[in-house]
């Protein structure tokens, strides 16, 4: 069974803001702010425009940071998609 896919919210509708170790995400759409730590807002930045499941975040997001040591990528990111998705940042495609 492949990976759902997700999409990301438009453009403009979130405000993210680093504080330090911590983001603040803004959604304007349903007025909340979410704080979140790394690597949600990474994961939010690679996830584009387009539809994207959890090989294609992994093969963006190895392109900029070093995970040849981490374990079972795919099932982490499902996870942090699946999470992302219950805060209302993203979408299921």
């Amino acid at each position: 069974m492949p990976d759902p896919a997700y999409r990301a919210a438009p453009p403009g509708a979130l405000r993210v803001e680093p504080l330090g170790e911590v983001t603040a995400i803004f959604d304007r759409r349903s007025v909340q702010t979410h704080l979140v730590v790394s690597p949600m807002p990474e994961i939010l930045e690679a996830m584009g425009a387009g539809d994207c499941d959890a090989a294609t975040l992994a093969a963006r997001l190895a392109a900029r940071f070093d995970l040849d040591g981490a374990a079972d990528v795919g099932a982490i990111l499902n996870e942090r998609l699946g999470e992302l998705a219950a805060m209302g940042l993203v979408e299921r495609a």
